[in-house]
């Protein structure tokens, strides 16, 4: 049906009627279907993933799963098509769309800065600055970025955030 126009894709076996417009909430349902319930019950997508999911990214090729450290991670590293990250996971890190938990746009915007290439951070930060219904402003993800205690690549993520700063890209 797809081929034929019948239906737009929206993500692997995830699809829409034509005309319709993706949404959040429609994203994190279609990778929710990917991740089995016992699974999904314990993780919450985040970094790239969140971002597509918040419409500020393509469609990732894995997903990117975040695991509380206070949770144990070893029977998850079985599941196909996704990467899992050890994190601490605070009370407003998280919000829940379409039957998945997903990092809140900040901690998503916070964590790209953090562990993504500029590459692919900067348009994905830029698209969530381009956003104010997510409610990440510059000074805002900095002051995050900043208060995030004793984490490598801090450097890195301020000179991402000086690139948005600076303003588009030409």
């Amino acid at each position: 049906m797809a081929s034929d126009g019948v239906l737009t894709q929206l993500y692997q076996r995830g699809y829409l009627p034509p005309g319709s417009r993706a949404t959040p909430q429609l994203r994190a349902r279609a990778a929710a279907i990917l991740i089995r319930p016992a699974v999904r019950q314990r993780v919450v997508a985040g970094r790239m993933t969140a971002a597509w999911i918040y419409g500020c990214t393509a469609e990732p090729d894995r997903l990117a799963l975040l695991v509380d450290a206070n949770r144990r991670i070893s029977s998850l590293r079985s599941t196909r098509g996704c990467t899992f990250h050890e994190v601490r996971l605070g009370p407003f890190d998280v919000v829940s769309l379409g039957g998945l938990m997903v990092s809140s746009p900040l901690r998503t915007s916070v964590d790209i800065a953090l562990h993504v290439d500029a590459e692919r951070a900067v348009p994905a930060l830029r698209a969530f600055l381009g956003r104010p219904e997510l409610g990440v402003r510059l000074r805002l993800l900095r002051l995050a970025v900043e208060a995030t205690p004793r984490v490598p690549h801090m450097r890195a993520a301020l000179a991402k955030l000086e690139l948005l700063r600076a303003g588009p890209a030409p």
